[in-house]
């Protein structure tokens, strides 16, 4: 059974994803927080294998908690909840160590799907979702303090097709989706993630994007 617990300060919201969630034979909801400060205590009261958590909320906000749970408690996964019209921290929220989006108006399935993803240790992270951080990486400027110089370094250790995947992985493509692009199954596409993630000491596919993104092998591509 996968533990949820929501993390949102608006009560309705919380009730219709409980509705959703607790519907599903393999998943339950065991908590919720009305805010960052509330749903630290309760992760670490309940341990809850993923967290929904929202960006906006007052007090302690959801980054600052998504820092704050990831750093203490690894075993529990935080899923972001995001408007990507307005929020301008999601970005942020990855590199806190979230395992990926979830848009408010998901359909159930989307949710679910998305639930059992990060519980199973994947991320949720498709391409429209690598296109925002693209864009955000594009929009950085010069002297921001990013690390935006090319480091090849990083890869040295990766066999040239674990380099082909580690890119695709970076644009947000699916094992399913780099596999058809590679002619390659899907089976031998998840191998090559895991060895990738395995040498360059991430914990998931937001942080293979992250990386790519800020050590400059991949490149913003300005419309």
């Amino acid at each position: 059974m996968i533990r949820v617990l929501l993390a949102d300060d608006q009560a309705l919201l919380r009730m219709g994803l409980r509705i959703v969630i607790d519907t599903e034979d393999d998943l339950t909801v065991i908590g919720e927080a009305s805010d960052g400060a509330e749903a630290v205590r309760a992760v670490a009261e309940l341990q809850p294998d993923v967290v929904l958590m929202d960006v906006r909320m007052p007090g302690v906000d959801g980054i600052t908690a998504t820092a704050q749970i990831t750093a203490r408690h690894p075993a529990s996964r935080v899923l972001i909840l995001t408007t990507f019209d307005v929020d301008q921290y999601v970005f942020d929220g990855l590199r806190a160590g979230a395992s990926g989006f979830l848009l408010k108006d998901a359909a159930p399935g989307e949710l679910v799907n998305a639930i059992r993803t990060v519980a199973r240790g994947d991320a949720v992270l498709g391409p429209t979702a690598a296109r925002r951080l693209v864009d955000r990486f594009a929009a950085l400027p010069a002297d921001s303090g990013s690390d935006r110089a090319a480091r090849p370094e990083i890869v040295h250790d990766l066999t040239e097709r674990e380099r082909e995947v580690f890119l695709l992985v970076a644009r947000g493509y699916s094992n399913r989706e780099i596999a058809g692009r590679l002619h390659l199954s899907e089976h031998t596409v998840k191998v090559h993630v895991g060895r990738i993630l395995a040498k360059l000491d991430l914990r998931d596919r937001i942080q293979a994007v992250v990386l790519a993104y800020e050590s400059g092998l991949v490149i913003p591509e300005i419309d």
